[in-house]
């Protein structure tokens, strides 16, 4: 079930369902403001709740606000683009050959027909990200899944607007957003912890907390680090 609250200027979602606890969370770019309850809770009582964390919210939204946002890809010459966290300079061969992405030395090579439109180089380059991310992805679920005793069915890989990762449990399936290709490996190796403790715990409760600290104990290093490097378009939820 969902539905709206508003306080002031701030409208918030609110979405009930067979939940335990209490989960607010402020989202990138806008500041969209969202709570999910458990489905009993009475909307009054979520109001109150929202209310105490008013300032709080606040402060979020300010933070994304001032946040330093990626500019619009055009595709120029010696434009810079991120691979596993380093820069690149875009570097675009226009040939009748096939289409292809490559690095070489600092520069990533775009090779491209001569009539290839923006739309047309973002979707070959999004490609390309997606393939480092699901090569990746498959060796760390592969290096992971003895560890935490779990088995990943599914791997999704797409871009997303709000998450850094996602998990449904009952499906054993993870699903990533193909920016984390721009971001450290061993930012993606977090994300990818993250979503598989969720087959071991769906929800971020204490428990959660608790297995992310035994397996991976300085994840909050790294989650800090996911959302503070400057190469983003936004800071996503997780």
């Amino acid at each position: 079930m969902r539905s709206q609250i508003k306080l002031g200027d701030i409208a918030v979602d609110v979405v009930l369902k067979d939940i335990k606890n209490v989960h607010l969370s402020v989202h990138p770019p806008s500041g969209r403001v969202r709570i999910s309850a458990p489905s009993r809770m009475k909307l009054d009582t979520i109001r109150v709740f929202a209310i105490s964390k008013l300032a709080w919210i606040r402060q979020q939204q300010k933070k994304l606000r001032e946040q330093e946002r990626e500019a619009p890809r055009e595709y120029l010459e010696l434009e810079s683009h991120y691979v596993w966290g380093r820069r690149y300079l875009l570097e675009v061969i226009h040939s009748e050959q096939s289409s292809n992405v490559a690095l070489r030395q600092r520069r990533l090579i775009l090779t491209v027909r001569p009539d290839t439109r923006e739309a047309g180089k973002d979707a070959l380059l999004a490609r390309w990200y997606r393939d480092r991310i699901r090569a990746k992805a498959t060796e760390l679920i592969q290096k992971w899944a003895p560890m935490l005793g779990v088995k990943v069915k599914q791997l999704f890989v797409q871009r997303m607007k709000t998450k850094w990762g996602s998990c449904n449990p009952r499906a054993g399936a993870v699903r990533l957003n193909t920016e984390l290709a721009k971001k450290p490996i061993e930012c993606l190796e977090y994300i990818i912890v993250h979503e598989m403790v969720h087959l071991l715990e769906p929800t971020h409760n204490a428990r959660f907390v608790a297995l992310l600290d035994r397996f991976m104990p300085h994840w909050q290093f790294l989650r800090q680090r996911l959302n503070r490097l400057p190469i983003r378009h936004a800071d996503w939820d997780y």
